[in-house]
């Protein structure tokens, strides 16, 4: 009989209605009602496959989908960097054990999901897409891999190894199996919330501006090994990279540990809220603003100084703001502000306060407006990379009488060209 009251580090569990249900079946496998409560469980296991994208055993997937988001004492310890402490690894071992009897339960032998025959396409379920809308791919491929893996395990320290194993390469819980985030409130306050289709978007994409990239690279590498680094204000004109590089840099270093949380102005006074959630964790965070400014009016900008520089408790060390504006200083700044006849008595003060936020930022980096030639230098690579069939005279031609009417020389306006040739071609 198997006990999972008897369960220490893993007792709290997120989803543990398919859990009982299966035990219940077990310990009522005789009576009428465990006919009922197998159609249930098989019910919510096909349920789950739709939600992740699960196939193969569902019953294994459902146990792994357990262990890797039970944030506890020993998985948050394993993430990113092992696990030092043999006493966790003790205790958590004794919950292996339960599990690993949970991964060898022969249902074939069981009368009541025996006499159910569709729980026998649970154990082995065929999807006929590849879509799940919990997780991206990869991470949902990785969680199947190590069901198969802890199913096979041929004793208890192998068993706990892959565990570990994964939990170092990928970390545990929300924070750990997703890249980016963004945040909201519920009912208990600021809460994180997991974005689940990102683009991958890579710093090759992005044509030139080699320099940016290598000052937004080298910062962020900083960060991540624990070195001092800044804050970054990422600014310069419309569509030439900015939020780009940022999803890049997400995507180039995840597997270091760095996580993306987007924030959006009305969010500045929860920032805080959301920093001691993470403050803790083995991950670096980058707290993301895109299209950052302000008008006269609009003061949310007080809450973001107080965060970054300002306020009595030290910004952790794994946090840093990362953020975009088509504005160097942030703050709309008139030129009354710097007239000595506009009425303000201290005028100085009021330009102080308007560049204030963005002195903030250690690292300001620009992207400015590529000319005619570096334009045309970004159409012909995006052309090149997507196998765009155009004499190159006849492209540069068709990519100058595209930027008349969508936006002037840009990279966005290049790709959108390039995109729009495509779609001709097709």
């Amino acid at each position: 009989m198997i006990n999972i009251d008897e369960l220490v580090i893993y007792r709290k569990l997120d989803d543990r209605d398919i859990l009982k249900d299966v035990i219940a079946a077990i310990d009522e496998s005789d009576t009428a009602s465990s006919a009922e409560i197998v159609y249930r469980a098989a019910g919510r296991l096909i349920e789950l496959a739709g939600t992740y994208g699960f196939k193969g055993n569902l019953w294994h997937c459902y146990l792994t989908l357990l262990l890797v988001n039970s944030e506890n004492p020993f998985s948050t310890a394993c993430e990113m960097r092992g696990i030092g402490d043999l006493s966790l690894r003790r205790l958590a071992i004794h919950d292996f054990m339960i599990f690993r009897e949970l991964f060898r339960i022969d249902f074939s032998e069981i009368s009541c999901f025996r006499e159910a025959s569709v729980f026998s396409m649970i154990l082995d379920y065929q999807r006929g897409d590849d879509v799940g809308k919990a997780f991206n791919k990869r991470i949902r491929d990785c969680i199947c891999e190590l069901g198969v893996r802890l199913a096979q395990s041929a004793g208890i320290e192998e068993f706990a190894d892959n565990i570990i194993d994964f939990y170092r390469r990928f970390g545990v819980g929300k924070l750990g199996l997703h890249k980016a985030f963004r945040m909201d409130r519920d009912s208990t306050g600021a809460i994180i919330v997991p974005i689940t289709n990102i683009a991958h978007v890579r710093l090759d994409d992005l044509v030139g501006y080699e320099s940016a990239k290598k000052q937004l690279t080298d910062n962020t590498e900083a960060f991540l090994k624990g070195r001092r680094a800044n804050n970054c204000l990422l600014y310069g004109d419309a569509g030439t990279g900015k939020s780009s590089s940022i999803k890049a840099i997400l995507n180039k270093y995840y597997e270091d540990g760095l996580r993306i949380i987007e924030v959006y102005k009305h969010q500045f006074k929860d920032i805080n809220e959301i920093i001691a959630q993470i403050k803790n964790r083995n991950y670096k965070f980058i707290l993301y603003m895109d299209d950052l400014s302000f008008e006269d009016f609009e003061t949310e900008y007080k809450y973001l100084k107080a965060v970054i520089e300002g306020g009595l408790e030290k910004k952790p060390d794994n946090v840093l703001i990362y953020a975009t504006s088509n504005r160097r200083h942030l703050i709309k700044e008139n030129f009354s502000d710097r007239d000595e006849w506009s009425g303000d008595v201290h005028k100085t003060d009021t330009v102080q306060e308007k560049l204030s936020l963005a002195a903030r930022f250690g690292v300001s980096i620009f992207f400015g407006a590529p000319d005619k030639k570096q334009f045309q230098n970004i159409v012909c690579e995006l052309a090149r990379r997507d196998d765009v069939k155009m004499d190159e005279q006849q492209l540069l031609l068709e990519a100058n009488r595209w930027e008349l009417s969508h936006g002037g020389f840009s990279g966005r306006t290049a790709r959108q060209f390039v995109d729009h040739l495509l779609g001709v071609q097709e």
